[in-house]
């Protein structure tokens, strides 16, 4: 299997990263990564996850790797330490950073960057007591911070982050921090093996997670943390497609993640692991690796892929056939169904959203009806494809979910509403950055409010293929605009979704002059055959 397939992708985003940061040294913002603040000038702070960026240079320098034009410039190096310490100029003074508004405060931020930060300084053997200050602080307040809603990916990335800081100022200053987020983590480990991310399962953020666990694990080995970490490879087994893609909508948080660096780590102990990454090398070798260069999150795979290069066991076992058969989470609302040359990844508790391949090949993604509905003088959008408990009845042959449809989530940034958010974090909203957080969350991510749709879905298992068949009731029709189902669409905030991926190439099913045909009271109803 061909290792360099990560170091190419990897290599491949270094202008990018370069072109983010303000390489002047005369610059007030020499070292900055968030382009928006030092070049355009549009945003009136710049975001603190900007700095995990100094990882990826900090590896391009470090690593000699075949065509690696880094390796070894002194310049990253110096770039690398004017990155850090940026970082240490802008945080607060108890060390937190803001990444989305002022004062906010943002625990992924300060955990993603603090880590990037630490494994820099160590990679590049720096010597400097300002930076050391620095993350001493922003350790001191990751190990007593907690924020709204539940992100395993972000506990996992503390205790990591907290592990080697110790290590290097050698310190037992956080031990009780440490156990309490390592206790809490493998608490929030399902039954079924799966993290808890916000209102469920994410398979790409579980890749993560499993990423820092790996690394925690073989720093200080523990039964407890070996037995959560196979028990999570072995759900993930599950997610990694045919095709060699990963993840998608049918997952609570929407995701394309892939962080394959954990999966080499626990590959020296336990070679399904590898399995998992082959079969993704696989899919990039078909050009099927979603594109994570966004400006705000390039650097998380960068860094994940180039330490999986690095650390990549080179003793793989051969691959074998696929398993055939079923997997239901029921807590997790996903059900995998293999069968002949058949692959169903569906979501029970989005509305039926699916992917389903034949013969190793995607043939339909699904991300349920979607309606756009006139309400007065507003335009809003009715989908079935939002987390919720739907009634389901699974039998080997037969699945149905129903439901209603919920109003999308689209609420979007207006100068009246930025002023207020400004105004709020400026005055009290400072003194409880967790609070705004918690409510923003509520508006952009969780929860869900009816629309007055009513839908039923079936699959049914006939002659080797599978039929879809979809009804939709409501009242009237006079009101409905448009209709469709697209292969990608999604209606939560969540940052790492929306990447562009070419399954999303799948055609788009307009509905709108089926549903024009209607009457009021009748219903919408769609029958496919793969």
């Amino acid at each position: 299997m061909n290792r360099d397939l990560f170091a190419r992708k990897a290599l491949g985003q270094i202008p990018k990263i370069l072109t983010l940061l303000d390489r002047n040294p005369h610059s007030p913002t020499y070292g900055c990564f968030d382009r928006s603040f030092w070049q355009y000038k549009v945003i009136d702070f710049p975001s603190g996850m900007s700095q995990e960026f100094v990882l990826p240079l900090a590896l391009v320098y470090d690593l000699e790797i075949d065509s690696n034009p880094y390796y070894r410039k002194p310049m990253i190096r110096q770039w690398v330490e004017a990155g850090i310490l940026y970082g240490a100029k802008t945080a607060h003074g108890d060390g937190s950073c803001d990444d989305y508004f002022p004062f906010e405060r943002a625990l992924g931020a300060a955990a993603f960057s603090l880590l990037a930060a630490i494994d820099s300084y160590m990679i590049l053997g720096l010597d400097n007591p300002i930076i050391l200050n620095f993350f001493q602080k922003r350790a001191d307040w990751l190990a007593h911070h907690q924020e709204s809603g539940r992100l395993t990916n972000h506990q996992a990335l503390i205790v990591l982050s907290l592990e080697l800081l110790s290590r290097l100022l050698k310190t037992d200053r956080w031990n009780t921090s440490k156990q309490k987020r390592l206790e809490t983590v493998l608490s929030w480990q399902n039954q079924e093996g799966w993290f808890q991310e916000y209102e469920g399962f994410d398979p790409g953020y579980q890749t993560l997670t499993i990423s820092c666990l790996a690394r925690i694990y073989d720093l200080n080995p523990s039964s407890p943390l070996k037995d959560a970490i196979a028990k999570a490879i072995i759900l993930t087994t599950y997610f990694i497609h045919p095709d060699g893609s990963f993840g998608g909508e049918y997952t609570s948080r929407n995701t394309y993640n892939f962080f394959p660096h954990g999966f080499e780590l626990v590959g020296k102990w336990m070679p399904e692991a590898l399995s998992i990454n082959d079969q993704f090398l696989f899919g990039i070798g078909k050009g099927l690796s979603p594109c994570y260069a966004d400006d705000r999150i390039i650097g998380h795979h960068t860094w994940n892929y180039l330490l999986a290069w690095r650390d990549f066991v080179f003793d793989r076992p051969t691959r074998k056939p696929r398993d055939q058969g079923r997997l239901w989470l029921n807590e997790g609302g996903i059900l995998i169904d293999r069968r002949e040359n058949m692959e169903l990844y569906l979501a029970l508790n989005k509305g039926g959203v699916f992917k389903l391949f034949r013969d190793d090949k995607l043939i339909a993604s699904d991300t349920q009806i979607s309606l756009q509905i006139k309400d007065g003088k507003k335009i809003k959008n009715a989908v079935g494809h939002l987390v919720s408990k739907y009634k389901i009845e699974v039998q080997e042959n037969d699945i149905v979910i129903q439901g209603s449809l919920g109003w999308a989530k689209q609420k979007q940034m207006t100068t009246f509403n930025l002023i207020i958010l400004r105004l709020v974090m400026l005055t009290f909203g400072r003194f409880f950055p967790n609070l705004i957080r918690k409510i923003l969350q509520k508006i952009l991510i969780s929860g869900k409010k009816a629309a007055p749709f009513s839908f039923y879905r079936q699959f049914t298992w006939e002659n080797g293929k599978w039929k879809i068949t979809d009804l939709l009731t409501t009242d009237a029709w006079d009101h409905v605009i448009s209709g469709g189902i697209s292969p990608d669409q999604t209606s939560i905030y969540v940052v790492m979704s929306r990447t562009f991926q070419v399954s999303q190439l799948q055609p788009t099913w307009d509905l709108t002059d089926k549903i024009k045909q209607l009457n009021p009271g009748e219903p919408l109803k769609l029958e496919r055959e793969f």
